[in-house]
């Protein structure tokens, strides 16, 4: 296949897989009872841990005021995470998960997690080091892609 059509077709195919990741999102949030928003935090947490409002609001390209309060507030009463004082600072708020509730959340995942094994399993070591790569570098590329999105009129 020439170069220009597999580019395009991977091009396509990325914008197909963008598209069920949002489906994926809206029905794991559904499950477990939250909005997408809220789901997106929950998620952040998971990944990089126990944090402040204020870097779950940058990440999630929320405002640091109500916005995220509210997205806390919401999570907090659900059960979900709850807040504590930043031992450094007491000053300073963490929001961090709450295990068995995150544990409940990340099971609406097992499917995919299952699902990226089963497509992993006959790969060679040198093509899951180019697709890790790959993914990270695009994962590295977003948040200025997004960026520059919102810049657009």
């Amino acid at each position: 296949m020439e170069r220009g059509r597999l580019a395009e077709e991977l091009r396509q195919e990325m914008r197909r897989s963008t598209m069920f990741t949002v489906l994926l999102h809206h029905a794991t949030a559904s499950k477990a009872g939250l909005n997408v928003t809220d789901a997106q935090c929950l998620n952040i947490l998971a990944l990089d841990g126990p944090q402040t409002p204020g870097r779950l609001a940058h990440q999630m390209g929320i405002t640091t005021g109500g916005a995220i309060t509210a997205v806390i507030d919401r999570l907090e009463q659900s059960g979900y995470v709850k807040r504590t004082r930043d031992p450094g600072d007491r000053r300073r708020v963490i929001v961090e998960p709450v295990p068995d509730a995150l544990a409940r959340f990340s099971a609406y995942f097992d499917p995919v997690a299952r699902a990226v094994r089963d497509r992993l399993a006959g790969l060679t070591d040198d093509q899951l080091e180019f697709l890790a790569a790959w993914v990270r570098g695009m994962n590295a590329a977003m948040p200025d892609v997004i960026a520059e999105i919102e810049r657009l009129p």
